[in-house]
């Protein structure tokens, strides 16, 4: 999808809330989000209200300042999905070809969960052989190397390779960014942790 395409309100009817839930877990104003993000004030107002929808592009730049990504977000919002608070069912199978996906760093992610869970477990592609930007969050986070080979910056905290079966764990805070260690193609599952209202990682 194009970076200048606009989300489909009909695929997406909560972002505005989601976006908004996040900013204030963060303890973001919307005037610090869109400095952030590089929007205008106005502009992600009406995104939050649900009266705009952001680019694919803009939509990136909102999730990097929250320290998240574009398929977290879309997720949450996504009609398919069971908004994220909505309490889980106690059991939930998600199939091979269900679950929401979209970009997740420089490369595509699909959400193994639907509903409030405390843990937030993604399918995550890619084949990227340079580092996009850093991320940062307050989330824990794990990866687990599933196919090929990556590179994992975690800035102060070092640089690491990490081969098929091979699995990492850093604390919410950490910067962290993640590229093909030969270029070809990897696989992996992350988990994130989700953190609640007032809780600190």
């Amino acid at each position: 999808m194009s970076p200048s395409a606009t989300i489909d309100p009909r695929e997406s009817p909560d972002l505005g809330n989601r976006i908004r839930s996040i900013r204030r877990q963060r303890g973001l104003t919307l005037v610090e989000l869109a400095k952030m993000a590089e929007l205008s004030h106005p502009f992600l107002s009406q995104v939050e209200r649900g009266l705009a929808q952001p680019s694919i592009g803009s939509l990136g730049r909102i999730a990097r300042a929250l320290g998240s990504s574009q398929v977290e977000l879309l997720a949450a919002g996504a009609s398919s999905t069971m908004p994220l608070d909505q309490p889980a069912p106690r059991v939930d199978i998600v199939r091979g070809r269900e679950g929401s996906e979209g970009g997740f760093g420089s490369g595509q992610g699909r959400i193994l969960v639907r509903g409030d869970v405390a843990l937030l477990p993604m399918d995550v592609r890619g084949e990227n052989a340079e580092f996009g930007d850093f991320f940062q969050h307050d989330e824990d986070e794990f990866l687990y190397v599933i196919e090929g080979s990556i590179r994992l910056d975690l800035g102060d905290d070092g640089l690491f390779a990490l081969d098929t079966s091979d699995s990492a764990y850093f604390k919410g805070g950490t910067q962290h960014r993640i590229c093909s260690s030969d270029g070809g193609p990897y696989r992996m599952i992350v988990v994130k942790e989700v953190l609640r209202p007032g809780a600190s990682g």
